[in-house]
């Protein structure tokens, strides 16, 4: 099982912004109905734009067992963000969690 079905820290951790074009109503595959709109340019994933932070496609309790509910569709930055990296230490220990063996 990969750590992040059990983590979800960094779903709960960041805003995620990405480009409009990702979203399903453009040709991507993003569901826009999740997003709230930055700009003419730029969206975000719903729930990370509030303190404190949580994804609305996140299901499930940070650090016990989660799920992306969009896991397929999610936007590029979600898609980025790489188990053991320094961001997802940095959300992690955020949340009190212990960092990834290496």
């Amino acid at each position: 099982m990969s750590p992040c079905q059990s983590c979800g820290a960094c779903c709960a951790s960041y805003r995620v912004d990405f480009s409009i074009y990702e979203l399903d109503d453009m040709g991507g595959t993003v569901p826009a109905g999740l997003t709230v709109e930055v700009n003419g340019a730029t969206c975000r994933m719903r729930g990370t734009d509030h303190v404190p932070i949580r994804c609305a496609a996140l299901t499930g309790k940070v650090g016990q067992s989660v799920g992306c509910g969009i896991y397929e569709w999610r936007p590029n930055p979600c898609r980025e963000l790489e188990a053991g990296s320094y961001g997802c230490e940095k959300a992690r220990a955020r949340h009190g969690l212990p960092a990834l063996e290496g």
